[in-house]
């Protein structure tokens, strides 16, 4: 005979309450969409290259293990003695707990790495990020928490009937913060894209506190990609999720703190913007600004809000919610970083999508937005652990049905009026074939212009851009530094000149870089003074890693420290100075 629920346990009566409190938001959010949850018709192939013999690459997408304490490494040319500091990168490090496989590239447990360089010498430890998803999925030996592209499955040491009532919960956002450093009132975090980082020891690796964006401001998560005003101001984007759908918020975070354990105390959101679909608002992985503006960059890759929380019930994980959208324009909304406010103008270009942005910076009436642009949005969903593991020629269709990335610059025209023209290009630079025409007062159509020749593609486009931010940051400039993609992952380093739009390359035959970092010589006067640091690893040599350090000027190489270690292709980094 069955119980009544009054005489269930409490626990059950709490996820009884649960799981109607998460049935009422899903049937909520469904009434919001007022559509039925999107189907997307298989696309036909595009192929966008003609590449053939691509080399397996297995060994960059697999696990390694951790090296806590700090080890030598065998320097080769000449370090220059002027470098002092570390070159601190993150990415993921680990893809199984037992039996139990991530299926994404960015699901994988955040390792973090140190690179450092004193007296022309380098040092080498790295650690696993002990966030908590890495602390249950250690202790059980399997997945327990869902990561952007794998599901978690039910507990199996819960009856049947917690299992199936699990299903009906919301799924919890991770605190594996795998993908870059970033820093904050003179603190290191890890980040990833939800609410959670994690503030690091930049010279032990270890973790130290846990800290949730969502107790300081509200937002549901936060990119791991700030920028900077030259006094420590940082600025960053998040989105929220309210009953009345999903709204991008502008957060600023003040560089001052008031004691040693100060972390987010005084973010304020700056401004907040509504999306042209509530239910399906755009993903972005990142932001532009110039002096006086936050460029958002509202493209058609759109999340689902109805199958992401839903997901756990229909046992998908939270990427089968994100689709590319092409028929939809991408939208430039314009804040100002003083006043907060959304500036009326919205300025629009045919459907893109893009992961990093270059630079931006304001001159004689235009804002010139520089940023690294696909004409495809669904890579995001092909960056499975599986394909990046393939061979052959499975490995040669994956990569040809890929949109390459490349490097190209808006001209937003920021003096508009209701005086201004309709249907003429506002754009009166010299030498930019960038166009903009204002289609109403307040709506400008845009076209890009190439920040590269046709030869750039040949190297398969260019990504994980970095320009020499200290100093042009937000301002006019002339080189910017990248990955060339000529596979699923960089494997050359490519420096920009956009004077002549010639570049320099540095590549060797099975060896991959890692995003470059530019780290400017000491009282350098010209832009280009300095170096460039990049990690570099290989598929077809175990524990041949090592760190290579350019003339940024020349592009020539130094030197490099071999490290006798495994290291996975990773994410982002940055340089922190001791000097």
């Amino acid at each position: 005979m069955r119980r009544p629920y009054s005489k269930l346990p409490d626990q059950t009566k709490n996820i009884n309450s649960r799981c109607t409190e998460s049935v009422c938001s899903l049937t909520s959010l469904y009434r919001m969409s007022c559509i039925k949850p999107q189907t997307i018709a298989a696309a036909k192939k595009t192929y966008f290259t003609k590449v053939h013999g691509l080399p397996n690459i297995s060994p960059l997408v697999s696990s390694v293990e951790e090296t806590p304490e700090p080890i030598p490494t065998t320097v080769k040319g000449t370090i220059p003695t002027w470098i002092h500091g570390s070159l601190l990168r993150n990415g993921p490090g680990k893809f199984e707990f037992g039996n139990q496989h991530y299926n994404h590239w960015f699901d994988g447990m955040a390792l973090m790495h140190r690179f450092q360089i004193e007296d022309g010498q380098v040092t080498y430890r790295s650690r696993f990020l002990r966030s908590d998803s890495y602390k249950q999925n250690s202790e059980r030996n399997r997945i327990m928490v869902s990561e952007f592209g794998t599901l978690a499955l039910p507990d199996p040491c819960k009856n049947f009937f917690q299992r199936f009532l699990s299903r009906f919960e919301m799924m919890k956002p991770t605190d594996n913060a795998s993908v870059n450093f970033v820093k904050y009132k003179g603190d290191y975090y890890v980040s990833t894209e939800t609410n959670y980082m994690h503030r690091v020891d930049p010279d032990t690796l270890e973790s130290k506190q846990k800290v949730d964006w969502s107790k300081f401001i509200a937002v549901n998560g936060a990119t791991a990609h700030p920028h900077f005003d030259p006094d420590g101001t940082a600025y960053n984007m998040g989105n929220s999720y309210r009953n009345k759908g999903a709204f991008y918020n502008i957060i600023r975070v003040p560089p001052e703190r008031d004691g040693r354990e100060d972390t987010l105390e005084g973010a304020k959101i700056l401004c907040s913007i509504t999306p042209r679909d509530k239910s399906k608002p755009s993903y972005y992985h990142s932001f532009g600004m110039s002096e006086n503006y936050v460029v958002f960059i509202e493209q058609p890759i759109k999340m689902d809000l109805f199958k992401i929380v839903t997901g756990k019930l229909r046992g998908k994980s939270l990427n089968e919610g994100v689709f590319w959208d092409p028929n939809q324009e991408t939208t430039f909304h314009l804040i100002d970083k003083q006043t907060g406010k959304e500036m009326p103008v919205k300025y629009h270009a045919k459907a893109l999508s893009t992961f990093h942005q270059i630079n931006a910076f304001e001159q004689d009436g235009f804002l010139m937005l520089d940023m690294c642009c696909s004409d495809d949005g669904q890579a995001i969903n092909n960056f499975l652990i599986q394909n990046l593991r393939q061979s052959g020629e499975a490995l040669d269709e994956m990569y040809n049905t890929m949109s390459r990335p490349l490097p190209r610059r808006f001209v937003l025209p920021l003096n508009i009026t209701s005086e201004t023209p309709l249907e003429q290009n506002l754009n009166t630079r010299p030498d930019s074939t960038a166009t903009a025409v204002c289609r109403t007062k307040n709506q400008v159509f845009c076209t890009f212009e190439d920040l590269h020749g046709e030869d750039l593609k040949d190297y398969g486009g260019l990504e994980f851009p970095h320009i020499n931010y200290a100093r042009y940051n937000t301002k006019p400039y002339r080189y910017y530094y990248g990955c060339g993609f000529r596979h699923l992952v960089g494997d050359s380093l490519i420096k920009m000149d956009l004077e002549n739009k010639k570049f320099k390359v540095w590549r060797q035959p099975d060896l991959y870089p890692s995003e470059p970092v530019f780290i400017p010589s000491p009282n350098a006067e010209e832009e280009d003074a300095g170096v460039i640091l990049s990690v570099i690893i290989t598929p077809v040599k175990d524990k041949s890693t090592f760190l290579l350090v350019l003339d940024a000027k020349t592009f020539e190489e130094l030197g490099r420290a071999e490290v006798p270690v495994n290291i996975p292709y990773g994410f982002h980094g940055v340089f922190n100075s001791s000097a």
